[in-house]
């Protein structure tokens, strides 16, 4: 399978997303938007677009962050989605997808950084995967937004602080809010480029501090992820 990464960072990287994708022995490619690296010009050889997260919003401009396009970046997943891609956003991403499909994304009632609990929404009914999952578990978080909705989505998961966490646009395309794919080595990236966010958001219910951060374990979470990830993958066009 030819998988297609967007960063939009060089510290919001894919994590064990990655790892997972190398022990499949699948094929990995990259847009490093950080780097000014432009999207593919075709979408044919990508079975697989996932789109990571990002300081951005898709409201930033393009003088407020010179390579980021907001505009063009949405009409690229747009391209991938109408091209029946298997697509995956995360948070960042997760917004962008739901721009791509019409629907706005929002401001989160609450800023989340840490590990906290997504809650299984009666709507998990409709999903082969998470509907076999726990109605509650943690899972890493790092965001102020979250996606939009459309009229089609099925809402899968929200959390105490944040009532949009996991969106299943289509059989197709997914959006998750939260950050399954994080580990000991992506945290700390983003604990270091990330530090006067945390030292700003320091107190607020739902931000936990870098010293508890980096005591977290992400391994289970990753767990639940390499398994959507063999599921969705599994996806028959």
């Amino acid at each position: 399978m030819n998988i297609h990464i967007i960063m939009h960072e060089s510290f919001e990287s894919p994590g064990a997303i990655e790892t997972w994708a190398i022990e499949k022995k699948h094929s990995l490619s990259y847009t490093k938007i950080f780097q000014k690296e432009k999207f593919p010009d075709k979408v044919n050889k990508i079975d697989f677009l996932i789109v990571m997260g990002g300081p951005q919003s898709p409201a930033t401009t393009i003088n407020e962050c010179p390579y980021f396009d907001s505009k063009k970046e949405i009409e690229f997943i747009r391209r991938v989605i109408d091209s029946n891609k298997l697509v995956l956003g995360i948070c960042l991403g997760a917004q962008l997808i739901g721009e791509a499909l019409g629907a706005k994304f929002d401001h989160s009632p609450n800023k989340e950084i840490g590990i906290f609990d997504l809650i299984l929404t009666d709507d998990v009914k409709y999903d082969p995967y998470f509907s076999k999952l726990p109605k509650k578990f943690p899972v890493g978080h790092w965001h102020g937004d979250m996606p939009g909705l459309t009229p089609e989505s099925k809402l899968l998961a929200k959390s105490i602080g944040c009532p949009r966490q996991i969106v299943k646009y289509t059989s197709r395309v997914y959006g998750f809010q939260s950050h399954f794919e994080f580990t000991k080595a992506s945290i700390e990236d983003m604990i270091i480029n990330c530090s006067k966010e945390l030292e700003s958001a320091k107190g607020l219910p739902f931000v936990q501090t870098a010293e508890k951060l980096r005591t977290l374990d992400f391994r289970d979470m990753n767990n639940i992820l390499f398994g959507f990830l063999d599921y969705f993958s599994g996806i028959k066009k």
